[in-house]
């Protein structure tokens, strides 16, 4: 007889999780193979009258063969982390503004393609984690309206912050992709330890490079030129550069979409 035990058998009910979502990600890859009792006895029920010797004897009879396993596909979703400089060196009014509008402008197309987003903030001393990493729309936009400029520019923070995001959610979801999207003029002018500000936000950029994260800079000073602080940024991230002071929206969003 074929007697089918252990936790991974299915009766594939449905309903829903109430675990939390680091329990569920292991739990996930643990039942990925599960058997699945209905699918079995589906497969079985066919050739029952021929493999009956006594036909007083109803029990199903089931082959190695009829054995069935659930094969479980899912669509993994993307992350967008915004990296979003809020100091003083970004406080003219309007790059602020067009800063805001084209990043309301990703969240709109990340929405429309069930990405998750997140959102740091970094000015001042230290770099702040927003919006930790969220498929609601409302709630990005929400924080976004809140942010206010000032401050000095803590590049090398608001680098370490992203790193720390971004292996964390590798850690949680191996099978999505990541991109890190970073909006500044590059001007890093405080350390978190001793070593010189630009120094330091190098180091940990080309370690972002090195865990194979993928990047994108986006070069908010209109004034900037071809070799820029962003773009040695950029340049350090292994990532692609570009200013937004020729970019709309919708080219912003496309650049985006082609990088994930």
């Amino acid at each position: 007889p074929v007697v089918l035990v252990g936790k991974a058998i299915t009766f594939d009910a449905g309903g829903y999780s109430i675990k939390p979502t680091e329990s569920m990600v292991g739990m996930k890859y643990d039942k990925s193979g599960a058997m699945t009792v209905l699918a079995t006895l589906r497969a079985a029920a066919p050739y029952q009258a021929q493999r009956r010797i006594d036909n007083s004897d109803r029990r199903m009879q089931i082959r190695r063969a009829d054995l069935m396993r659930k094969v479980r596909y899912q669509k993994t979703s993307s992350l967008l982390v915004f990296l979003l400089d809020l100091s003083w060196s970004m406080a003219v009014q309007q790059r602020v503004k067009a800063t805001r509008g084209a990043i309301l402008s990703l969240l709109t197309d990340a929405y429309q393609h069930r990405d998750r987003v997140a959102l740091i903030t970094f000015q001042k001393d230290r770099a702040r984690l927003a919006l930790p990493p969220t498929g609601s729309i409302m709630l990005a936009e929400r924080t976004l309206r809140k942010v206010r400029v000032g401050g000095k520019t803590p590049l090398s923070a608001g680098l370490l912050k992203a790193h720390e995001v971004l292996a964390r959610d590798r850690r949680f979801y191996p099978d999505s992709s990541a991109l890190l999207i970073v909006l500044t003029d590059g001007d890093g002018n405080v350390s978190i330890g001793d070593a010189p500000p630009l120094e330091e936000s190098k180091a940990i950029a080309e370690r972002i490079a090195a865990d194979r994260f993928r990047s994108i800079v986006i070069d908010m000073d209109p004034n900037a030129f071809a070799e820029g602080l962003a773009n040695t940024l950029a340049k350090q991230l292994r990532a692609p550069y570009y200013q937004l002071a020729g970019l709309d929206a919708d080219q912003l969003t496309r650049i985006i979409r082609r990088e994930i």
